[in-house]
């Protein structure tokens, strides 16, 4: 919506062609290690490809997720090893000596239903069995990371802000944007 509105270039998360999404949401602990490098290089190669063009994108996930929040709750859950959780730690920091912040990041904040509700909208059959305790881990994550977040943030509750069905909220979403950055 945001790069329809402004004419910006959307890059979006590939999970239509990821080897590893059914293999990983039937067995966690085997596949954890696997997605995540899969995903820090995808994303990782976005960042590049962001960091030479001029246009102006957006993005719907950064490569902060995963390191922060997605790896880390796989850890603490028990289902990547202390050895794979290292080692990706150490590829993530050397990539991110690298490549910068981006602009603006825009944290959409949601409850557990409601990211239940978004899930079971989307349909994707990988994600039916998705479990609670991974959603809860994460956004719990989610929320610490924010709050130690160095960069430009902009925090949208979208329990309350429904900018894809209401008109206004969205006018207010991008209000909220302008504030924060200037828009080509």
């Amino acid at each position: 919506m945001l790069a329809a509105h402004y004419g910006w270039v959307p890059k979006f998360e590939s999970v239509d062609y990821n080897p590893y999404l059914t293999d990983f949401y039937n067995d966690m602990e085997r596949w954890s290690f696997n997605i995540q490098i899969y995903f820090l290089n995808k994303r990782f190669k976005d960042v590049l490809d962001i960091s030479q063009s001029s246009d102006f994108i957006v993005q719907d996930r950064t490569i902060f997720e995963d390191a922060r929040i997605f790896a880390p709750n796989l850890h603490e859950m028990g289902l990547m090893s202390s050895r794979d959780f290292e080692c990706y730690g150490e590829l993530f920091d050397q990539m991110m000596s690298l490549v910068k912040a981006p602009d603006l990041l825009i944290y959409l904040r949601s409850s557990i239903p409601n990211l239940i509700a978004q899930i079971q909208k989307r349909g994707r059959e990988f994600e039916k069995n998705i479990r609670i305790d991974y959603l809860k881990g994460l956004n719990q994550r989610y929320e610490e990371w924010i709050e130690s977040y160095p960069d430009r943030l902009l925090v949208i509750d979208v329990d309350e802000c429904r900018f894809e069905d209401k008109a206004e909220d969205f006018a207010r979403l991008c209000a909220q944007i302008e504030e924060n950055i200037k828009t080509r």
